[in-house]
């Protein structure tokens, strides 16, 4: 049994607000420019008025893969039910809409490792959750660039930047723009003229799941596979041209093949989890949908999973994409749980909702009368090392299903810890 060691930590508060993602001393590493701003903050040369919690203050030397010993292993080894923890589970889910689907697993002994579930083969629409199956695109295409060196790759990212153009509009999500001389923040909607690395861009989808950034790092992730080894020193001129000149069905084949052959790869089915279209209306100019989306429990905790091994693409990429879901700011949904205010968490939410108004009912922002998706991804790493992964996906009808996504957290993570 894994030996857990008690650690104080200072209490913080923690409350719905913007996302930030990525260890607060990443600037050097990344050159993503909103991380010097909590360096500084760090540092005493910044006010905030919004303090980081215990569990976002960890260095990106810090992170590391949990399960990388057992790299070999295969997926079906690790889902295996534990009877204790499935009990446990299942109380939880008494009286609530049944809707509500789960993975979760246990790896705070990676020899011995608990699961338990509900619904995890139902389908949902993924709505941002699938935006990671867009940073796989990316480190799978990067990885085919520079196959022998993660440093180029990290180069590639860092020094190259790209214009939003039409792929980036529109989208109500402001990211977070910071002066590094005048050290001031702005937070805006995308614009076309934007011009961002691809780092920041995968930083923007990331940290506050803007569709626009999620469409632009799609876009350079179908152009690094169109381009391959002359994608480095591609233009904007370039690039432009092979939109215009080639045929919609081919760019729409490729940019699916981008983002669901690696997820193939992982031995994740197509009905397990898969990405069909684009975030923003702009990206439709130039490519079209094909297949739909969907996303389940297992399908998710597939990937959590094998992230955790280092398999996705590799080992020095599932850790850099392991860094570019850690948090570092306050906490919406699950992971606004007051149980994990100390915890390191790497996570991400998603939603998507419809309303009928013609019916009559109750209907509104994230209380949909048609649909109502709430999606919760997350990896969650204790102080005294009990660690854990939970996929939690629901569709209740007019009800914004965060309370009880916060409630559920809370609930799973006690149900996990008592054994400890």
């Amino acid at each position: 049994m894994q030996t857990f060691i008690k650690i104080t930590v200072i209490p913080v508060f923690a409350s719905i607000a913007l996302l930030l993602f990525y260890p607060i001393d990443g600037y050097e590493r990344t050159g993503i420019k909103r991380l010097k701003r909590l360096e500084l903050i760090e540092a005493g040369e910044l006010k905030t008025t919004s303090p980081l919690p215990a569990g976002a203050m960890r260095s990106w030397e810090d992170i590391h893969l949990n399960l990388s010993a057992r790299r070999a292993d295969s997926v079906a080894t690790f889902f295996t039910e534990d009877e204790q923890l499935q009990k446990d589970i299942n109380v939880l889910f008494r009286g609530m809409d049944k809707s509500y689907s789960l993975s979760v697993l246990d790896i705070s002994d990676p020899e011995k490792l608990r699961y338990a579930h509900r619904n995890e083969t139902l389908g949902y629409q993924p709505g941002s959750v699938g935006k990671l199956a867009v940073l796989v695109a990316l480190f799978t295409q990067l990885q085919k660039i520079y196959p022998d060196s993660f440093e180029d790759r990290l180069a590639l990212l860092r020094n190259k930047s790209v214009k939003a153009g039409q792929w980036g509009l529109t989208d109500e999500h402001t990211v977070p723009i910071f002066d590094l001389e005048k050290k001031t923040l702005v937070k805006r909607q995308v614009i076309a003229s934007d011009v961002f690395t691809v780092f920041e861009w995968a930083d923007h989808m990331m940290s506050v799941s803007n569709n626009g950034a999620a469409s632009i790092v799609w876009r350079e992730a179908l152009l690094m596979a169109a381009f391959g080894r002359d994608y480095p020193e591609l233009t904007e001129e370039q690039a432009m041209a092979y939109f215009k000149e080639t045929p919609k069905k081919e760019l729409t084949d490729l940019a699916n093949d981008v983002v669901n052959l690696p997820l193939r790869a992982l031995g994740i089915t197509t009905d397990e989890w898969r990405l069909g279209s684009f975030f923003t209306k702009g990206a439709n100019i130039y490519v079209g949908d094909k297949g739909g989306s969907i996303g389940t429990p297992l399908g998710l905790m597939k990937f959590l999973l094998q992230l955790e091994q280092g398999v996705v693409v590799d080992e020095p990429s599932s850790l850099e994409m392991k860094r570019l879901m850690y948090m570092t700011d306050r906490r919406i949904r699950y992971a606004q749980s007051p149980s994990l205010k100390d915890a390191a968490v790497y996570f991400k939410s998603g939603s998507l909702y419809k309303c009928d108004r013609s019916k009559g009912e109750p209907c509104g922002k994230y209380e949909g009368n048609v649909q109502n998706y709430m999606n919760s991804v997350i990896i969650v790493e204790h102080p005294d090392n009990c660690r854990y992964m939970v996929v939690l996906m629901s569709n209740v009808l007019r009800k914004n299903s965060a309370s009880d996504h916060l409630y559920l957290a809370s609930a799973i993570d006690k149900a996990i810890r008592k054994v400890y």
